[in-house]
């Protein structure tokens, strides 16, 4: 009986999660390493706390009530855990479970003082910590005492810090179970935290200790400035020592206390040099035997360090697993891609295998490694010029990178190849026919596709679409392909260069560009704009959009033609999805659900259109755009025709123009024809997923996208599935959906961001990239779902990134502010497009920039003010 309520630290390890709690589990997982001191005590285990629980029937009651409430509601959720609280540290302690707790403390004397201290099963985990959110109680005197304490601990379970914590991590209130460490009181010199890993930069390689005097309350409770050692490779690179007036020191009686700090003692350093070293070196040892990077309490007792906590640091981005032991450095392609958000194994997984460079996973992202181009003088120099016309940010993170010395070698460049077969491509006419052929190549792909694909299943289709996906990599590599993509680009670039030198107009080609033909993506918004008429005029029909919210999405286009008008706008609807369905946000990641699969997406966007324009917008729109195109090319051929060698500079310029015209709309039918492509592998793989649940293999079909593709693969052909793994996985996802994405990423694990260093804009301002011309002030709108947006005209999007999804949101707003993109990104097409003033690389603007703020963005100049 007394093992079933009590556990000695030294019979527990990792394993033990269950019985003694994460904190448990890891301090004896500690007490195992040689070397490693732990203070001795025991464990007062889950079944204990399961124990009492059934002492109390009415908290049934209270965690049904405590599951249905809004996380946000921060009056129902304190009172609800208050009263949670109070049921427990009532229940008297059952005769044989105090007498099995007393019992374990007799060893230890009657007058001995303790720690007691939570231990929850959902915690000290490596998806989530929850530092902090339950209670611990230092220097406790008697039997009697400590079972008081012991009920407070298993009551801190439900504080509202804890209960908060939980539902925004999605964990079930009922799934966790609290145990209790009970350990031998430690009486420091000092206390303090060590990190084996930079917990502000991510760099695994640089560790760091912050110390004060006394017991390590007098830090965590911010008593105190601690003194912070930063070190790496077993020496100290870094220092500063704080003035430490108080400190908190245990009482002789029980409890603890503030004291002060002798005045001659305050700025002395808690610890030697040589102990800093010696710590760290023990972290490292703790760090190997957990397998990642931990947060580390400790306290020293006589010249001798004793660690009372570690748990694994959850807020660093990991690192792609390479084998070798080389420098890497890496660039996000989320950034390229306006995803930033974490994507599920099989959407990784799928572009990685279509993708036309290897990438590496990490986080839930993917990051391709640049340290070869870097290493050479020539491949240097090309990467930082495109990654510089893309995202200043990340060229200027990657000089950094290139700064330090040799973290990355200098290689010579390699021996230039010879001459292509047949020499270099003729040079490209300006001839939309060009244009024309290349969509029609790429829609024949996607027609082929569709067909072949129909009479593939099990492991028979993934032979196929091994085979799909060398095509895919075959239509993404056309050259053709791509001297169009580049021919509107350079003209794009060689317009803004030239008339900024010859007229002194910054990013003239904003507006040359306008209404360009062939842009299917700008195109997507406006045909929505057609749907929204149709809609308009069907009050029942708005009225259902409005109420959508309530329809499931396979029933939404069924149930919107039952009423009055509404068999119009569902053929109208289904004509757009039959065009633009494959898309969706996030739509890189094969597993997000497409406009085709949730129509009801739409109705938000739809529902803007209908209230803030007239009928006919969109046509009006395209023709606005072209129109101002027309003018502004008209202005500049003048201007230039007055200046010296006029006649040239406005031949030249013309031929340009002609140019971005021709193929700057074509930028954005790759990625049209990827999704497309991507939406036809989706459902083939759905339907594999829904035989795999038929036959019970899988419970879910949704449970496929936590699998790779091959992964996939194995399991149709041996109809065998891990349910851990997937388990595993869907963990490691929500644990991902908390990281920010770092733009370079090193092999260290440093996240570098990289500034702007500007000079020229006003005090107070966010900088960013400027990616579309004007200026234009107006209300800031933070939307972080597409679906959530509502939208009034002359509205700001603010937003984290943009990609062709968003596009439907354009046409009703004055202005586009992101934090991530580039001036070839689609978000900046798009903008240009519609000839919005835009700013994308704006760090943390959904956080600077509130929802209803007035502000004013500077397209021209790449800053943004906030007025109000």
């Amino acid at each position: 009986m007394i093992e079933q309520y009590v556990r000695d630290l030294h019979h527990a390890d990792e394993t033990q999660v269950a019985v003694v709690g994460g904190k448990g589990a890891h301090l004896g997982g500690l007490s195992r390493i040689e070397g490693v001191r732990v203070p001795a005590g025991f464990c007062v285990t889950t079944d204990a706390f399961r124990r009492i629980v059934a002492e109390a029937p009415s908290i049934d009651d209270q965690l049904d009530q405590l599951a249905r409430l809004d996380p946000d509601d921060r009056a129902a959720v304190r009172t609800l855990s208050a009263q949670l609280r109070r049921t427990i540290e009532g229940i008297a302690v059952p005769d044989d479970l105090a007498a099995a707790i007393t019992g374990a403390l007799a060893r230890f004397g009657e007058h001995a003082a303790h720690a007691v201290r939570s231990s929850a099963t959902a915690e000290d985990l490596p998806t989530a910590s929850f530092a902090g959110q339950q209670d611990t109680y230092l220097n406790v005197v008697g039997p009697a005492a400590i079972l008081q304490h012991v009920s407070r601990c298993w009551a801190s379970l439900f504080t509202e810090r804890a209960v908060t914590y939980r539902q925004r991590n999605g964990i079930d209130h009922r799934a966790v179970r609290m145990a209790v460490v009970v350990q031998r009181m430690a009486f420091p010199h000092a206390s303090g935290v060590l990190f084996t890993a930079d917990p502000v930069t991510g760099n695994r390689k640089v560790a760091t200790v912050d110390a004060g005097f006394g017991l390590g309350e007098a830090l965590v409770s911010g008593l105190v400035n601690p003194d912070v050692f930063t070190v790496r490779d077993g020496q100290i690179v870094a220092k500063t020592i704080a003035a430490k007036q108080r400190a908190v020191q245990a009482l002789p009686a029980g409890g603890t206390q503030e004291v002060a700090i002798d005045p001659q003692q305050q700025e002395q350093p808690s610890l030697t040099d040589a102990q800093v070293v010696r710590l760290v070196d023990l972290g490292r040892r703790i760090e190997a035997h957990f397998g990642r990077p931990q947060d580390i309490e400790w306290c020293l007792v006589d010249d001798d360090f004793q660690i009372v906590q570690s748990r694994p640091i959850t807020t660093l981005f990991p690192v792609p697993e390479t084998g070798d032991q080389e420098n890497h450095v890496y660039v996000s392609v989320g950034h390229q891609q306006m995803m930033t958000d974490p994507m599920k194994p099989l959407g990784l997984s799928m572009w990685q295998l279509t993708a036309m460079v290897p990438m590496h996973a990490a986080g839930g992202r993917l990051f391709v490694d640049v340290t070869r181009r870097l290493s050479s003088p020539g491949g240097r120099a090309a990467l930082l010029d495109v990654m510089g016309k893309g995202d200043p940010l990340v060229r200027d993170a990657l000089e950094t990178v290139l700064d330090r010395d040799g973290f990355v070698p200098t290689l010579p460049d390699a021996v230039p190849a010879g001459p292509p077969a047949g020499g270099a491509p003729a040079p490209l006419e300006n001839d939309p026919a060009v244009v024309t052929e290349l969509i029609e190549r790429s829609r024949a792909s996607v027609a082929a596709l569709e067909c072949d694909i129909r009479t593939k299943t099990g492991p028979e289709l993934f032979d196929f679409l091994l085979g799909s996906f060398e095509e895919h990599k075959r239509v993404l590599s056309d050259p053709l392909s791509i001297q169009a993509i580049m021919a509107g680009m350079e003209a794009t670039w060689w317009l803004n260069d030239k008339l900024h030198e010859w007229l002194g107009e910054k990013n003239a080609a904003d507006t040359l560009t306008l209404s360009a033909p062939d842009n299917v993506t700008s195109e997507m918004g406006l045909a929505l704009l057609d749907v929204a008429d149709v809609i308009r005029a069907q009050p029942e029909v708005v009225a259902f959009l409005r109420d959508v919210q309530d329809v499931q999405d396979e029933a939404f286009l069924e149930e919107l033609a039952k009423v009055t008008g509404g068999a119009e706008a569902r053929d109208a609807i289904e004509g757009y999805l039959d065009r633009y369905g494959m898309r969706c946000v996030g739509e890189i990641d094969i597993t997000r659900p497409r406009w085709r699969e949730r129509p009801a997406t739409l109705a938000p966007v739809l529902l803007d259109n209908v209230r803030n324009f007239a009928p006919g917008a969109a046509g009006r729109r395209f023709e606005e755009g072209r129109q101002k195109a027309q003018a502004k090319e008209a202005d500049v051929l003048a201007r230039l025709r007055a200046l010296p060698d006029g006649d040239r500079k406005a031949d030249e310029t013309k031929r340009m123009i002609d140019r971005v015209r021709t193929f700057i709309g074509y930028r954005e039918y790759p990625k049209y024809g990827i999704v497309s492509r991507y939406f036809v592998y989706k459902r083939a793989l759905l339907a594999e997923a829904e035989r795999l649940v038929q036959a019970a293999v899988l419970p879910a079909k949704e449970d496929v996208f936590y699998l790779t593709f091959q992964e996939l693969h194995d399991v149709v052909r041996s109809h065998q599935v891990d349910g851990r793994l997937i388990q595993q996985r869907k963990d490691a996802f929500r644990s991902y959906q908390a990281l920010t994405t770092p733009r370079v990423l090193t092999s260290d694990g440093e996240a570098v961001t990289g500034a702007y260093r500007r000079d020229d804009v006003p005090a107070g301002a966010l900088v960013g990239l400027p990616v579309s011309v004007g200026t234009v002030e107006g209300r800031a709108r933070v939307v972080l779902d597409l679906a959530e947006a509502a939208l009034e005209a002359g509205d700001i999007l603010v937003t984290t990134f943009t990609d062709p999804s968003w596009s439907p949101l354009f046409v009703g707003i004055a202005g586009l502010v992101t934090e991530v993109g580039g001036l070839m990104t689609h978000g900046a097409v798009i903008a240009r497009e519609y000839g919005l003033p835009a700013v994308v690389g704006v760090a943390q603007a959904t956080r600077l920039i509130r929802d209803g703020d007035r502000i004013r963005v500077h397209g021209t100049d790449g800053y943004v003010e906030i007025l109000s």
